[in-house]
């Protein structure tokens, strides 16, 4: 195959798989030179997927697995089952260095459970984060965690900013990422211990990042800063929230839109612009959730992704995988073990 980062792909993944996954490989190698794929799966069904692509040809090395992991699998099952499996597979191929970063569209909780397993934690990390990168009025936004973790404490609060930081610079190229604490107020005297606590760590170590204090839950959408720090119930219960709203709009915007022959035309007159709006708001463009703390780079794709979302989520894989965001982790987590703020 050719050279340059190579990715490692559970093909069996996802509401659609093989297809939308051999689709979505196809148009990120057929802009980016620089990728090659290990692909995880059912090699009967995989190779006239795979030649019908010829964007894949020479860059794409079909690897047999007999079983999958299934939507419906509890993450102790995919543990106790899954070993052999796409899934499996394809993050094992990580921790051998065969593949820079791995993605997979199947089962979340089994796909964070193998990763833990299998990549095990970075120095310094009690609990990996999950994050989502959020649409807001001034780009994209990383907040974690959202769902990895039902409660965080302070310590864990402060990793999660330090990952956060790192990762926000290497997926969205931002040189001094800004981070904010999730909080009911902006108030110091606002939220709970934990928040409090992490909150005045982040004050008080002597860290390279620019931490901006407490944020509230209009702030994300504002894009008021570019990490917002959370526990994974908070920022799942949020991020959730913040789909199904989105999702709302869009169907009462279709609903006045379509409502009349007047209101037809003018949709048809501002088409340029609602175009624009639905790309901004696509999930498809910003699709990819990273487990950050781990010693491997490992991506989840959303299960009912299309083509392009998939190959978005290739494509923050294979940046990260290229980025020495890790290495950023680890310094900086250094510091804070030697001002005595590691968590336990």
């Amino acid at each position: 195959m050719a050279k340059g980062t190579i990715l490692s792909i559970d093909a069996m993944g996802g509401d659609a798989a093989p297809g939308v996954v051999v689709d979505g490989l196809a148009a990120l190698l057929a802009d980016r030179a620089d990728i090659s794929v290990l692909l995880h799966g059912n090699e009967p069904v995989l190779a006239p997927l795979v030649a019908a692509q010829k964007a894949l040809a020479g860059r794409c090395q079909i690897i047999h697995s007999d079983t999958v992991i299934t939507s419906d699998m509890k993450p102790s099952q995919a543990l106790r089952r899954g070993k052999g499996s796409s899934m499996w597979n394809a993050v094992e191929a990580v921790k051998n260095g065969e593949a820079g970063a791995a993605v997979s569209a199947g089962n979340t909780g089994a796909l964070m459970a193998i990763s833990m397993l299998i990549l095990r934690k970075m120095e310094g990390v009690h609990r990996p984060a999950m994050t989502a990168l959020w649409p807001t009025l001034r780009g994209r936004t990383v907040v974690l965690d959202v769902g990895a973790n039902l409660e965080a404490d302070a310590a864990q609060l402060v990793t999660f900013a330090i990952m956060g930081e790192a990762y926000a610079r290497a997926a969205l190229g931002i040189a001094k990422p800004t981070i904010g604490i999730l909080n009911i107020g902006s108030e110091e005297m606002k939220g709970h211990d934990e928040v409090r606590e992490a909150h005045e760590w982040l004050r008080a170590a002597k860290l390279d990042i620019d931490y901006r204090g407490f944020v509230e839950g209009d702030d994300i959408s504002k894009g008021a800063v570019d990490v917002v720090v959370t526990d994974g119930f908070t920022g799942n219960v949020a991020l959730k929230a913040g789909e199904g709203v989105a999702r709302m709009l869009g169907s009462r915007m279709r609903e006045a839109l379509t409502a009349s022959l007047m209101t037809k035309i003018g949709a048809a007159l501002a088409m340029a612009g609602l175009k624009t709006l639905r790309s901004q708001m696509d999930p498809s463009n910003v699709n990819g959730g990273v487990l950050l703390g781990l010693g491997g780079v490992s991506v989840k794709s959303h299960g009912g992704t299309d083509a392009r979302g998939f190959a978005r989520a290739c494509e923050l894989a294979a940046d990260l995988a290229s980025s020495h965001y890790r290495d950023e982790i680890l310094a900086n987590l250094a510091r804070i073990r030697e001002g005595g703020l590691a968590a336990e």
